[in-house]
């Protein structure tokens, strides 16, 4: 069965993403496929495509770097918090250079990492976001650990306890 948008927009189980992205692979049209579908208007229909996308390998997902901007308007602008959280995964497996650093989107990365409301998956991506372009800059390092040494941690789950907690130790690796 051929990937339609009248396809993705059914709810897919973790095998439905899986079977999407063999599909997208055998195809050999991660670019194409991604361009058709993850920007799609039904929310469904790119919540699936960038979940089919997730399976891939860090290698396979390079060839999404040309659209990495259109990817941090879509994390930055998406009111679907799954199409949010699925396209931040993505672009965390991205290469984001000193050159392309945006920085309406480290601040998008710092205002969710700290927001108590957001879903753990979205603050724990931000968060990782946010270490890795303030790598480039040591005042902007410093100012992502004061951020981090500022949290309020009792009213954060433990995977954001143990990021935050490895970024100020020195232990996290860009």
């Amino acid at each position: 069965m051929p990937i339609t948008s009248e396809r993705l927009s059914q709810t897919f189980s973790e095998g439905g993403a899986q079977e999407i992205y063999r599909e997208v692979k055998s195809e050999g049209d991660f670019l194409g496929f991604a361009r058709r579908y993850v920007f799609h208007a039904d929310a469904r229909v790119a919540r699936s495509a960038l979940w089919g996308l997730t399976k891939a390998s860090d290698e396979e997902l390079s060839a999404l770097q040309v659209i990495l901007n259109q990817l941090i308007e879509q994390a930055m602008h998406s009111e679907n918090s799954s199409v949010r959280r699925l396209t931040l995964n993505i672009i965390e497996r991205l290469k984001i250079d000193e050159d392309n650093l945006r920085t309406d989107f480290l601040d998008f990365c710092f205002e969710h990492m700290m927001n108590v409301d957001e879903f753990p998956g979205i603050q724990t991506l931000c968060m990782k976001l946010a270490f890795r372009m303030c790598q480039f800059y040591p005042e902007l390092m410093d100012e992502l650990k004061r951020t981090l040494e500022a949290m309020e941690t009792d009213y954060y789950k433990p995977a954001i306890k143990g990021l935050r907690r490895k970024i100020l130790s020195g232990k996290m690796k860009g």
